[in-house]
């Protein structure tokens, strides 16, 4: 297959590139750089600027495939600004990129369209799948103008699928690379009450479901990727210092949490998000790790 892939270089996208090149499918890197970018064999690159809503349409003709994964790094302190660039950098984008390959003369026959289990927003101990309603809050009218902004493609008849991704585990960035070292020196501990759910997924099943997506002419709609066993942050605390062999005993208030990051520590870091994959699994996915401490022994290469 042809396929473009927007945000190639971030944590996802990088992962998924060489996946794609190496199972002998062409891919075209949407990136904002002209000077080009390092790539590998089977791997090119075409030129879009969402901010400006600048796009080369012609290089767009010819895929089979539309991967959307680019967006503003949601962490930080969300001022102002950075929720604006937040909403911006995914809303217009997918705006943009959609409307773009809805006017191909032969449009692609998929759009995989990156999303949030944000959508959710503060469910508590509410199992969640794609059939439950929004929830409240930024991120969750973020997730809905997010995949709303995917529509055009939809009128124009291409199979478009939501993938809402849970928490990435992965030693290269995200959540898990930031907890590491407090971990390893030994102050690691519980968030909040500790008793907040994570859906997480491993990098490793967060490719593979993409892939998975792609492949299978079934999926359309919002899909949950995360692993089928959340975990409270207790037993996320507990398990990582176990894979470390590290004591977590320093937990963090959930007042000292909201002083350092604000609004974000309250939709992230303290929320809790309870989610199923039911459509994956319901579609024959087969995840390589479905339990924490088994996906973190492999990610981290700490095998007992």
């Amino acid at each position: 297959m042809n396929i473009l892939i927007s945000g190639s270089t971030g944590l996802v996208g990088s992962e998924l590139v060489p996946f794609l090149a190496t199972k002998g499918h062409s891919v075209t890197r949407l990136t904002r750089s002209k000077s080009g970018l390092e790539s590998l064999p089977g791997v090119a690159e075409a030129y879009w600027n969402p901010n400006s809503k600048k796009i080369d349409i012609s290089s767009l003709e010819g895929h089979d495939v539309v991967v959307h994964l680019a967006g503003e790094n949601i962490a930080g302190m969300w001022t102002e600004e950075k929720k604006n660039k937040i909403r911006k950098s995914r809303v217009d984008g997918t705006r943009l990129l959609s409307n773009s390959i809805a006017a191909l003369s032969r449009p692609p026959k998929v759009f995989v369209c990156a999303s949030a289990i944000g959508f959710y927003g503060n469910r508590g101990d509410e199992i969640l799948t794609e059939e439950s309603s929004p929830g409240e809050g930024f991120l969750s009218e973020v997730c809905r103008e997010w995949e709303a902004a995917a529509e055009p493609a939809t009128k124009r008849g291409i199979r478009v699928v939501h993938i809402r991704i849970g928490i990435v585990l992965s030693p290269k960035g995200g959540a898990l690379k930031t907890m590491l070292l407090p971990f390893r020196i030994g102050v690691g501990g519980t968030v909040g009450t500790g008793k907040q759910y994570l859906s997480w997924v491993a990098i490793d099943d967060l490719v593979g479901a993409l892939y998975h997506n792609i492949t299978n002419e079934n999926l359309n709609g919002p899909v949950n990727v995360v692993a089928p066993n959340p975990v409270t942050n207790y037993e996320f605390t507990k398990t990582l210092g176990r894979v470390l062999n590290r004591p977590t005993l320093l937990p963090v208030p959930a007042f000292a949490l909201r002083l350092l990051a604000g609004e974000m520590a309250d939709e992230m870091l303290l929320a809790s998000t309870r989610v199923e994959p039911k459509k994956l699994l319901a579609s024959g996915y087969k995840f390589r790790h479905p339990e924490l401490e088994g996906a973190m022994r492999h990610i981290l290469k700490k095998m007992k």
